[in-house]
């Protein structure tokens, strides 16, 4: 595994990080971390390596574009000195753009957006040992889809940044693409964009597996 003792580990992104986590910064003690796929990652690395103490820190905000992520990134990522960042953020930049259409001032367009992430990764590359660049998603299996389409624009635009920058790509769109061939997914979220414990315990596992995690590691 890639994590060591004592790292820390935090989760910037929208609501789907962020799922009722202490706000501005959710960790420790109760549902502090919240009930998003980081609970399933902390709940899985304490469970299957219990002898390696992690922090696991969730700096997810509900509602947040990457506008608004870059406008807090210093405060509540780069100042609290972490040793791995995860950035998970796109979906209401794009979601704005539907679902409130005359508002243009509340729309993230693709050039802002790869500017947004590409600032995000420069203000911790080389201060931390890696980056994970989660793609933001639209669960609909429909690629012709209009808002599943313009999605899949931003996800490229993380793949080419995650390369350029040499992050680790963590591909939600693909995982719940793949996931919807064989369920429907009214199953996992009613709103094809917020999963439910299903979708956190999917979006968790895809995770580590970019982070060496061993199912039959036992740390007893």
């Amino acid at each position: 595994m890639i994590f060591e003792q004592g790292d820390r580990i935090v989760f910037a992104g929208d609501s789907v990080t962020d799922m009722g986590s202490a706000q501005p910064v959710g960790e420790g003690l109760f549902d502090n971390v919240g009930r998003s796929y980081v609970r399933i990652v902390e709940n899985m690395l304490s469970a299957v390596y219990p002898e390696v103490n992690l922090r696991i820190t969730n700096s997810g905000i509900s509602g947040n574009t990457s506008r608004d992520l870059l406008e807090r990134f210093d405060r509540d990522v780069v100042l609290l000195n972490p040793d791995w960042v995860s950035i998970c953020i796109g979906i209401n930049d794009v979601w704005r753009q539907f679902d409130t259409p005359a508002m243009f001032d509340a729309q993230v367009m693709p050039d802002e957006y790869e500017s947004n992430i590409e600032k995000m990764i420069l203000a911790v590359k080389g201060k931390v040992k890696g980056i994970f660049i989660l793609s933001p998603y639209y669960m609909e299996p429909n690629e012709n889809d209009a808002m599943r389409a313009r999605m899949d624009e931003y996800v490229e635009i993380c793949r080419r940044l995650a390369e350029k920058h040499d992050c680790v790509f963590v591909d939600f769109q693909k995982l719940y693409a793949d996931y919807c061939k064989v369920r429907h997914s009214t199953y996992i979220a009613w709103d094809r964009v917020h999963p439910n414990q299903v979708g956190a315990t999917l979006m968790a596992r895809e995770f580590l597996s970019h982070c060496g995690f061993d199912y039959d590691h036992s740390g007893f």
